[in-house]
């Protein structure tokens, strides 16, 4: 494992050296056919760390979000979100990170998050405390939901009129924009709760070993272990306790058909 997370931090060394020649300089944002932002900048990063492993790891297999999957013939796959967080990053704003994983037969088994901005490095690693810059991290204690820190990246990922509000009640507050960054933000104790939907692999399995190996747990809405077949919805508790509590709240809001835009800002 060690040699896999030395390839790990020379990817996150090399992701962020690309980032920073465009952070806050001119440049084209295209939108995708979900409708999601992109730019050079993630389309760049993305095609290095593919590169790279080709060059130490062709065996493995690859998940990208920005060009899709490579079968695996070794049993592990590395999983890259270039910039979560684009519309942060094409904002100028430092609030995006480089997600990195390993995983085996499905799982994450190690992890990166990557702030290169604000020089911000989390390490999570199965069986191991999760590092922030090289030091270990915890989550907080935090065993009641009233008192929960909570992080959501939007209002309009949630469509069913019933949830947001019934989170905003059973928490103290939500902090809204987190993306990816937000799981490092619980890792390292400063929120208790993140929930998230519209997720999907790339976006979730960096931020596994990351949380676990903190202090926290993360699922589906469901209760279940993320893997490269999860989509959608990922929940992160801080403290484990949190967890059930979250989970209750969550059952007892229906999930009808998407509402109408207008509707969904309003929540």
């Amino acid at each position: 494992m060690d040699d896999f997370i030395k390839l790990a931090h020379a990817m996150a060394d090399e992701a962020g050296s690309i980032i920073l020649q465009h952070f806050r300089e001119p440049f084209e944002v295209d939108v995708k056919s979900d409708e999601s932002p992109v730019t050079v900048t993630d389309r760049a990063v993305e095609t290095r760390l593919r590169q790279i492993v080709m060059e130490h790891r062709p065996e493995d297999g690859v998940c990208g979000e920005e060009f899709g999957n490579r079968a695996t013939r070794s049993g592990y796959t590395w999983v890259f979100d270039p910039v979560d967080g684009t519309k942060q990053f094409a904002s100028g704003r430092p609030t995006f990170v480089t997600l990195i994983a390993l995983c085996h037969e499905g799982y994450p088994v190690m992890s990166i998050m990557d702030q290169p901005v604000l020089k911000e490095r989390w390490v999570g690693v199965k069986g191991r405390p999760t590092t922030f810059n090289g030091k270990p991290c915890h989550t907080r204690k935090c065993p009641e939901l009233r008192h929960a820190r909570t992080g959501i990246t939007s209002p309009r990922n949630f469509s069913n009129y019933e949830t947001l509000p019934a989170i905003h009640s059973a928490t103290q507050y939500i902090a809204w924009g987190g993306h990816g960054y937000g799981f490092g933000q619980l890792a390292s104790g400063w929120l208790d709760l993140v929930l998230e939907k519209h997720f999907g692999p790339f976006d979730t399995l960096p931020v596994v070993p990351i949380v676990e190996g903190a202090g926290g747990v993360i699922s589906d809405w469901r209760g279940g272990p993320p893997n490269l077949e999860s989509k959608d919805k990922v929940v992160a508790c801080g403290d484990p306790a949190l967890h059930e509590q979250i989970l209750d709240v969550l059952r007892a809001c229906s999930e009808p058909a998407a509402l109408p835009l207008a509707r969904r800002a309003v929540a």
